[in-house]
Formats: structure tokens, C-alpha cells, sequence
């Protein structure tokens, strides 16, 4: 692995501690975030060939063109692959490629390849969220041996992070809008190459984190709150869950599942970790949705460094075509994912001492520009890769924002995939936010007995 300079020579001591100490970064440090800096902690400068530029700003809205509902379909439309990844020519880009996506192309190498195309930075944020991550710089602290923050608020937490369990939490916090409501398929890839419509769901997504003047010392520690409805299979039409997710250590999570054969809601303390996604016909682990979903206490978190990969980026374009031409037998269809050179936080997550856990080791990447989890290697005991995940982001300039939902996870060992939340041909909205009270199992008990 090749490490960029300075940047992680920084990283060596930090790297080698899992959880430490309480860190916040220093005024002068912070300052770096409105020169050498983007405001959520990027490097501002391109790479040394030019081949991934400076950031200049990000992609301005609102962009014209088609749309689904708030995310445009057309951004660089016009653009063709610089060059195509295959398994052929694998080994001349292994560098800039995860253990992951190498065994994809070497899996399926008459299927699977990657389109590169010109890599641009478009990530950009309000001005409210680049003055909560400044603020957050020098005010936000982890506690409970990084379980658990404080003094954190409305942006990035740790825009400059000094270990994993830092990057890891930029991520569970990463920017989006107050309230959105969208629907999605989740779609199972069987080993004889056949698809299984596990679940189509109707959903709201809150994050009180970023409500509109939000302050540290009001915040309850809620981050992120959903409610959704199954639509179908018919068998399934009318079961709802709902989940709570919180910086408390000792209750990170609330889950209500509202089950219309028993038509009454129960909790579902299991909803997390490595319990198999009813939701995605058990086709992948709940902690595998959008890359990473829930509580960090599992694994300890080693800060490998940054580096220059390849991954999926700028993925509006994969809306537009529709679910059927959107997956392919195996894997997503190569001809509508887009995939560019950035550099990337590398962060090993293994289990923690006394926690279990069926993957026991993974490796994450995120994008620098956006935290974005971009692709996740899972190894099992005896160390062999066995899943690896791809997360394709979006461009929305309603939030502004670029956010993820659709994950696909791959299991290697039994040739199966899970495609979860696949927004082809559903929707997407920005919508005001709603009372909280909906995100609770009353609610959705009061609306299964009606």
C-alpha cells in the first residue's frame, strides 16, 4: 500500500492505537481546514499527475436535465471511460484496486470490468455544515473509549481524525438532509444467477443531527431515525420496522417490528450487527446496509492511512436506466457504474477483545472528500476474503450533499449478491421533517390497527 506523504507519515503513531484517549484538534491544526484543507478535512490540492484534480468548490445547483425526484440522472452524461479495468489487464492497475474488486474481475471476467472515467471532486456542502465541522474540529471529543462523543453538532465531527474509531464515526455522521422519504428494491442474486425481489419498502429517513440550528448542548445523541413500510411481495405488504440509532454506548440502537400476521408490534433488539437482513431475505448481515449501519463497539478500529483507489463515484448516471438494465447477472451492470480515481481513508476493523462477530476482520475505505464508505473487504476466520461490498454514491444539490443508499455485497463463497436499496425506478425526496413521534413503535402500532 502506498501511503501519500506527509499526509500519513502523520498517521504512523496514531495508527498504531484502536481506541485512544480523548483527541479534539487544536486551533492551529483547524485553521488548515480553510487553506491546505477542504472545510470537511480533504486535501484541497489534486494528486501528483493531475489524474485526480484540486478541489475547486464542488458541483454547483441546482443541475438541469432529468431527474428521480431530487437526484439528477445526467451529471457528465456526455463523458466516455479514460480506460476499462478487466481481469485481462488486471494486474497493471492492482495498486489502485481492492482485494475485493480483484476477485470480482477474476470471478467473473467475462461479465465484470470497471469504466474509469475523469475523476471529479463534486462534493459540496451548505456553509451552516463547513461552520459545524470547523467548530466540531476543535470542540468535538470521543468518550467511552470512543464509543460515545461530545460536543459535536450539524457537520463532519472529526474533519482532521487522528485514529480509526474517528474516520468510522465521520461516517455514521456523515452529512445529510433533516428528513428525506424514498423507496427502494432490495434484490437477491442466487448462486444459479437468478434474482429474488426480496422487499420493496417505502421509507423515512431523520437525522436529528443535522436539524437546522441544532446545537451540541440540546442534542439528545438520536442521529439517525427511519420508518418503513413493505410494499411488497404481497406476503409481506404491510410489516414495518422502525430503528433509533444513538451515541449512547450502553443503548446504541431501537428497533419496533410491526408483523401483520401477529398485527402487533414487538421489539427487535436484534436488529444489528451480524443478525442475517430479513428485510433483504437474509442475503446480507444488517451492519452491511449502505456499507456500515449501527453501533461501532464490535471492533477495535486501526487507522491504516490514505491512499489513491479506485472506486465507484458520481453514480447518478446508474438511475437513470431501469432496474432490470441496472443489475446484471452477478454483480451491478459494469455499463452503467461509474467508477473514478480518489484518494481514500484505509481504516481495519478486527473484533474487539471480549465481542464477537461472523466476519472477524474487515477493511474499510472511504472517500476523503465526502467520508463515504466506498467499498468494505470482509475476511473470515482463517483469513480468506469471503465478502466485499461496493456502495455507489449520489450527487444531490437539494441537500447539498453527496449521499449513499445502494450497497451491494457479494458473497464470494457461496456466489450469491444482495443488492440493498436499489433506488432504480423508485424515488426521492427532500420533505420537512416530521414530528418524532412517527419514528416510534406506537405510531406504527396505531396505524396497523387502523
Amino acid at each position: 500500500m502506498k501511503f501519500l506523504g506527509a499526509v500519513c507519515a502523520a498517521l504512523t503513531a496514531a495508527a498504531a492505537l484502536a481506541h485512544p484517549a480523548l483527541a479534539a484538534t487544536t486551533a492551529e491544526e483547524a485553521a488548515k481546514l480553510k487553506t491546505t484543507l477542504t472545510p470537511l478535512g480533504a486535501e484541497r490540492a489534486g494528486n501528483a499527475d493531475g489524474s485526480i484534480p484540486a478541489w475547486d468548490g464542488g458541483l454547483q445547483g441546482p443541475l438541469p436535465g432529468p431527474a428521480m425526484g431530487d437526484i439528477p440522472t445526467s451529471i457528465f452524461a456526455g463523458e466516455k471511460p479514460l480506460f476499462q479495468v478487466t481481469a485481462a489487464n488486471a494486474e497493471k492497475y492492482a495498486a489502485l484496486l481492492s482485494e475485493g474488486t480483484r476477485a470480482l474481475l477474476q470471478k467473473y471476467p467475462d461479465t465484470f470490468h470497471l469504466d474509469v472515467y475523469p475523476s471529479h471532486r463534486t462534493e459540496r456542502a451548505s456553509q451552516a455544515v463547513y461552520d459545524a465541522a470547523f467548530a466540531n474540529a476543535t470542540r468535538c471529543q470521543t468518550i467511552d473509549d470512543g464509543l460515545s462523543l461530545k460536543g459535536c453538532i450539524g457537520g463532519t465531527p472529526f474533519p482532521i481524525p487522528s485514529n480509526g474509531i474517528e474516520v468510522m464515526w465521520n461516517f455514521l455522521l456523515r452529512i445529510e438532509a433533516p428528513s428525506i422519504e424514498y423507496s427502494f428494491k432490495n434484490v437477491v442474486g442466487n448462486a444459479d444467477g437468478s434474482h429474488t425481489l426480496a422487499t420493496r419498502n417505502q421509507i423515512a429517513f431523520q437525522y436529528p443531527y443535522y436539524y437546522a440550528g441544532a446545537k451540541p448542548e440540546d442534542w439528545s445523541g438520536e442521529y439517525a431515525m427511519f420508518r418503513f413500510n413493505t410494499l411488497e411481495p404481497p406476503f409481506k405488504a404491510g410489516e414495518s420496522l422502525v430503528i433509533r440509532d444513538t451515541i449512547d454506548p450502553d443503548t446504541p440502537r431501537k428497533a419496533w417490528q410491526y408483523l401483520v400476521g401477529q398485527r402487533r408490534v414487538r421489539r427487535a433488539p436484534t436488529v444489528a450487527y451480524d443478525t442475517p437482513d430479513f428485510v433483504a431475505s437474509g442475503a446480507n448481515y444488517f451492519d452491511e446496509v449502505q456499507g456500515l449501519f449501527g453501533a461501532l463497539d464490535r471492533y477495535s478500529w486501526k487507522l491504516v492511512g490514505k491512499k489513491e483507489m479506485l472506486i465507484p463515484y458520481n453514480d447518478n448516471g446508474l438511475l437513470a436506466a431501469t432496474a432490470e438494465e441496472a443489475v446484471s447477472v452477478h454483480h451491478l451492470n459494469p455499463d452503467h457504474v461509474r467508477w473514478e480515481r480518489h484518494r481514500v481513508w484505509v481504516v481495519e476493523a478486527t473484533v474487539a477483545e471480549g465481542k464477537r462477530h461472523a466476519v472477524p476482520k474487515r477493511t474499510y475505505y472511504l472517500d476523503e472528500d465526502t467520508w463515504l464508505i466506498s467499498l468494505v473487504d470482509g475476511y473470515d476466520a482463517e483469513g480468506k476474503l469471503w465478502r466485499t461490498s461496493q456502495v455507489t454514491p449520489y450527487v444531490v444539490p437539494a441537500v447539498p450533499a453527496t449521499i449513499i443508499k445502494t450497497a451491494t455485497v457479494f458473497n464470494l463463497q457461496a456466489n450469491t449478491m444482495s443488492v440493498i436499496q436499489l433506488l432504480n425506478g423508485e424515488s426521492f425526496k427532500v420533505v420537512p421533517p416530521k414530528p418524532e413521534s412517527y419514528f416510534t413503535g406506537d405510531a406504527v402500532a396505531a396505524e396497523g390497527a387502523r
